[in-house]
């Protein structure tokens, strides 16, 4: 299942700002990746699904390596991936790449939290931007991040379009996931939100 999209941008304020321009929600601060350059704010998108917000974090140098998800090339925020939620990362990586799609290999993560909290979890590597293929990940006995009383932002629906569709559903077929993907010259994410007043916008 969908566990979370993530909406990238160069400025981490500036991303939070236009979310909650557009919505009416703020994002709640999450934390920090330490030594990975980034920080997070989080929205709760509805059954067991959250928005994540990411940018620079400034409390931190610029880090060794690129950030993440291609924040270090973007120009203004942007719905630049989606993560699958699984309970056995192990197995699920297994059988992708039994049908034909290799998502790599697990990898350990961990954040600290604004209490200070660290939180652990597992995940594959994000795809290149523009790949519109899914990571994935588990969280095992850590909560999830949607039990910690987020703001509401419900999400109705994800549609997305690629150069290439069958290129994406390479992967989602792989993982047994229905994703419908149309073709275009440009690879596009767009989230369909309701805001609290019941109004329906797009991120994207």
């Amino acid at each position: 299942m969908l566990d979370h999209l993530v909406y990238a941008g160069p400025d981490l304020a500036a991303a939070v700002a236009h979310v909650a321009e557009l919505t009416g929600v703020t994002p709640a601060p999450g934390g920090s990746h330490v030594g990975l350059g980034t920080a997070n704010h989080l929205a709760d998108l509805g059954a067991g699904m959250y928005l994540e917000v990411i940018g620079p974090d400034p409390a931190q140098p610029d880090p060794d390596v690129p950030r993440p998800f291609g924040i270090d090339d973007l120009t203004e925020p942007a719905l630049v991936a989606w993560a699958v939620r699984t309970t056995d990362l192990d197995a699920t990586i297994a059988q992708a790449r039994a049908h034909g799609f290799d998502p790599g290999d697990a990898l350990e993560m961990s954040r600290a939290t604004a209490d200070g909290e660290t939180l652990n979890w597992r995940l594959t590597p994000p795809s290149a931007p523009g790949t519109l293929r899914p990571f994935l990940i588990d969280w095992g006995t850590t909560p999830h991040p949607t039990t910690r009383g987020l703001p509401a932002l419900p999400l109705l629906m994800v549609t997305a379009t690629h150069p290439d569709p069958a290129f994406v559903h390479t992967a989602t077929e792989a993982l047994g996931l229905e994703f419908l993907v149309r073709r275009t010259e440009k690879a596009t994410m767009t989230a369909a939100l309701r805001t609290p007043e019941g109004r329906q916008v797009a991120l994207s």
